[in-house]
């Protein structure tokens, strides 16, 4: 049985993986190497061996069980009732509460909240696909995503914020939506977002977006960030300063260089051939996403692996071009490459599920709850 697991993994995928991890690992070691600590490089070591054994567990595990309303339905409400302690019980860490710490450890719960809201709406819009262009069901559907949205603001974090927006608005593009329903849909997005601005976002917040539309104007308060960034990926020119020689992340100017701007600490030792590498692995680790996606059995397990594709796509793209300052500053991971456990461990969750569907998917199954809960 596990020869037979093995066999449904797609081994391309993991092989675009690892060079991803290996980049991030080799970033952090870097600029780790003038302090003489390898804090983050020796933490992140042990998140990716954590986060590859859960991603094997998930493939082996039959993966029918989280198709069932009430194993969904309590996944769904106990990450929400983790949120809300959150923000009651939180640390407060760059002025948001985003963190349970631990001491020895911490993590971020709204990271498996993405997980859980991809899972809920696939199941939502798989049973719905035929009558999908009732538009009730796409404001319905919105429901799943407010409640999480609600909570990660009140954080406040606007970047996660930004990403549970996104699946869901992902996830009903790709359920077969009619183009007018686009539209409106669309247009609720430029309610919500006017909303938000005067009634949600804090002061740092706005001053984020301000500076995302003239990074340059403050570049020794909001604009410090971007221009620290933008500075370390364009000195690595072509070919980079070489491993070890990135002054911006080991002088410490550029910020969180093993987070939030790992893409821009890595750009400036590897230069932009090695950027452009890392961009082709992405692009790589996405279309075998779409693959796996593509023999699903069912629409739900379609409509999940479109999910997964469409959650790295997010944060792919945000990160980066928060790093290229053609986005906000945000605080969302790059897949992989990022240090922190929380994202990592969510990321192979997500992808072991889907390895599992390979294996899985073509087995009959029946949801044995009859009744639904919000279409679910």
């Amino acid at each position: 049985m596990a020869e037979k697991a093995l066999k449904r993994i797609d081994w391309l995928l993991v092989a675009f993986i690892i060079p991803i991890i290996a980049g991030g690992l080799a970033t952090m070691k870097s600029f780790s190497s003038l302090e003489d600590t390898n804090y983050f490089f020796s933490k992140q070591i042990i998140w990716v061996l954590v986060s590859l054994a859960v991603f094997f567990i998930f493939s082996f595990i039959d993966f029918r069980f989280l198709k069932r309303t009430d194993v969904l339905v309590f996944l769904f409400l106990s990450m929400c009732a983790t949120l809300l302690l959150l923000v009651i019980l939180g640390s407060i860490f760059n002025e948001n509460k985003s963190w349970f710490n631990f001491g020895f450890f911490s993590f971020q719960p709204v990271d498996f909240m993405k997980l859980a809201l991809v899972l809920v709406l696939a199941k939502y819009f798989s049973r719905r696909h035929v009558e999908i262009r009732d538009i009730k069901h796409i404001f319905i559907s919105g429901l799943y995503a407010l409640l999480p949205l609600i909570l990660v603001l009140l954080q406040p974090d606007f970047g996660s914020a930004m990403i549970v927006l996104f699946i869901w608005l992902g996830m009903v593009l790709v359920s077969g939506i009619s183009k007018l329903h686009l539209f409106l849909v669309l247009l609720s997005g430029v309610v919500i977002f006017a909303s938000l601005w005067f009634f949600a976002f804090a002061p740092y917040q706005k001053a984020r977006i301000y500076n995302f539309i003239n990074p340059l104007a403050d570049i020794h308060k909001t604009g410090y960030n971007v221009f620290q960034s933008t500075i370390a990926v364009g000195s690595g020119q072509i070919l980079g300063k070489g491993l070890g020689f990135g002054t911006q992340s080991r002088l410490k100017f550029l910020p969180v260089a093993e987070s939030d701007f790992v893409f821009a600490a890595f750009s400036e030792e590897w230069g932009f051939i090695g950027s452009f590498l890392i961009l082709l692995l992405y692009v790589l680790v996405i279309w075998r996403i779409l693959y796996s996606a593509s023999l699903g059995a069912s629409n739900f397990e379609i409509l999940f692996g479109m999910g997964i594709a469409i959650f790295f796509m997010g944060h792919i793209i945000i990160n980066i071009g928060m790093n290229l300052g053609l986005m906000p500053v945000t605080g969302i991971p790059l897949p992989f490459m990022s240090y922190g456990g929380s994202h990592m461990l969510t990321e192979f969750a997500g992808l072991g599920i889907l390895m599992s569907m390979r294996k899985y998917g073509r087995s009959a199954h029946r949801d044995d709850m009859q009744n639904e809960f919000l279409g679910v």
